[in-house]
């Protein structure tokens, strides 16, 4: 659970561990008041009857099961609060003690250490050291969240949704969360799979999280009733929607990592659309918008995004295997200029050559960026998108009749 480093293995004697961080072993045990008698402690709530101090917690353990038991949100902020109190678990105790210690000293370091810089900074240019400025700003930057990493309250809030992302911490614990605990693993998992990489790009290496969500499948009765309003559902990398859900364009989340306003642009490409004439599959491009202004300030694009290369509802051909549609939202070269891309007719977005247009414009999925896919397969519905939205003739795939080494025969008679 520790991030950034690891504190040292319980012993009862501290003495090897580094004296920064350490606590008296005898001060220590002698904080730590004895164990309370079973009859003492209530049945619910695990807390010693009577008043307890404020670090104790016994105010926090009863808002704890005052809550009804309720979760913590964002929606439904709530503080953190010790799972037991004080004097049930003396190891609990010390444990937190030592943590507290530790960070207190860190951030002692880190007040030090940020004094040191503006010091530097107020020197005229020919005399600062700016190799020793840069190393200080970056020792700064790791003791910024390695002062608060291991504190609960913090921790309880990044896993809980109540982040604040302009604080360095939150952010390195919500990135840890998405790059150690299996959302990014999958989305890697089901591109690699489903060899959007190297079908598409050479390589991708996401850098922020990009979530969609689409309205949920219409029921069989009404099936064919667009205009019925549908909850939107989040799509998990890789799984199968069908044509109904992706008529109208997705509602798009964001979770960056850097503080600074940077530029990206909106891909979404069908990497399977048949081609008869070279027997082959190419690909077709369903929506683009340059230029969208992203941070970590920002849960969502704040720029409309159908306004460029409008949105054209997946519609997978009559007997083709399914589509692999990736959603990709890639950093432009430079990270503040606008760049001017022309928009697509109809026209040119069969055949879309997504490497010719990214090397072009300076794209490159190695540099980060954030990724989705999913899949859909023909179903009637695609018939009504052709029809309604398309305006054109649905084309018909299918396997080539085997020739009948028996015609010849079949059409002479039988009988003279």
């Amino acid at each position: 659970m520790l991030a950034l480093r690891r504190l040292p293995r319980f012993t009862p004697r501290l003495a090897s561990v580094r004296g920064n961080a350490t606590l008296d072993a005898a001060k220590a045990q002698a904080d730590v008041p004895p164990v309370p008698p079973a009859s003492s402690v209530t049945a619910k709530s695990g807390a010693p009857e009577g008043k307890q101090d404020h670090d104790g917690s016994g105010k926090a353990a009863a808002q704890q099961q005052g809550g009804g038991g309720r979760s913590a949100s964002s929606k439904a902020p709530r503080e953190w609060s010790r799972p037991i109190a004080k004097g049930v678990e003396p190891a609990y105790d010390y444990a937190l003690r030592y943590i507290l210690k530790d960070a207190k000293f860190l951030r002692k370091e880190l007040e030090e250490l940020q004094a040191a810089v503006e010091a530097e900074e107020k020197k005229p240019e020919g005399e600062r050291d700016e190799a020793a400025l840069k190393e200080m700003r970056e020792r700064v930057g790791v003791l910024e969240i390695q002062s608060e990493v291991n504190l609960p309250d913090v921790r309880w809030k990044a896993r809980n949704g109540m982040v604040d992302m302009s604080k360095p911490i939150h952010r390195h614990l919500v990135e840890q969360r998405w790059r150690e605990e299996g959302d990014l693993d999958l989305l890697m998992e089901r591109i690699y799979q489903m060899s959007v990489v190297p079908d598409m790009l050479p390589e991708l290496h996401p850098s922020f999280d990009l979530r969609i969500k689409y309205a949920e499948p219409p029921p069989a009765s009404n099936y064919l009733r667009t205009r019925v309003k549908r909850k939107l559902k989040e799509v998990e990398p890789g799984i199968f929607l069908v044509p109904e859900q992706t008529r109208r364009p997705p509602e798009i989340s964001t979770t960056l990592f850097h503080t600074d306003t940077r530029l990206y642009t909106l891909l979404m490409v069908d990497l399977d659309v048949p081609d008869p004439e070279n027997r082959s599959y190419t690909t077709y491009l369903h929506w683009m918008r340059p230029n969208i202004p992203l941070s970590a300030f920002t849960p969502a694009p704040a720029v409309p995004l159908n306004t460029h290369t409008p949105y054209v509802p997946p519609h997978p051909q009559r007997g083709t295997p399914y589509h692999r549609y990736v959603l990709l939202v890639l950093p432009q070269a430079s990270a503040t200029e606008p760049i001017d891309i022309p928009v697509y007719k109809e026209s040119d977005r069969l055949g879309f050559n997504f490497r010719a247009f990214a090397e072009q414009y300076g794209f490159d999925g190695a540099r980060g960026g954030g990724a989705h896919m999913w899949r859909e397969v023909w179903d009637e519905t695609v018939s009504h998108i052709y029809q309604h939205t398309l305006k054109k003739e649905e084309p018909r795939f299918g396997k080539p009749p085997k020739a009948d080494p028996y015609a010849d025969i079949k059409r002479t008679k039988k009988y003279l």
